[in-house]
């Protein structure tokens, strides 16, 4: 089991904004295609700009072939394009977190 970890870093005061076009236009088709939501989450104290979220996968294949269905899908590319114009995110950062053997994820 691998976990997919994503950061993404808003301009400020637009975590907002970004959470409601995610859940609009990118929630539907990632739920479809990557399935095994764990969650998503901001950021209470630090960098007020930070949003996770986490998604489960048996392998790193797996996220793949999932990932490039979502990828075929005009709707997935559709947000591609909105979140791209509404000039939201600063950065964004991906992991891969494995867990270890005394994990209570296994």
């Amino acid at each position: 089991m691998i976990i997919d970890h994503r950061t993404y870093y808003t301009k400020a005061a637009r975590t907002g904004d970004f959470l409601s076009l995610w859940e609009r236009m990118a929630l539907p088709y990632q739920m479809k295609y990557l399935e095994d939501f764990i969650g998503m989450f901001t950021c209470d104290v630090g960098d007020l700009s930070q949003i996770v979220h986490l998604w489960r996968y048996e392998n790193q294949g797996e996220r793949e072939r999932r990932r490039t269905e979502m990828y075929k899908d005009p709707g997935w590319l559709e947000y591609i394009e909105e979140l791209k114009a509404s000039e939201l995110l600063v950065k964004m950062e991906n992991k891969i977190l494995k867990p270890v053997s005394f994990s209570p994820m296994q």
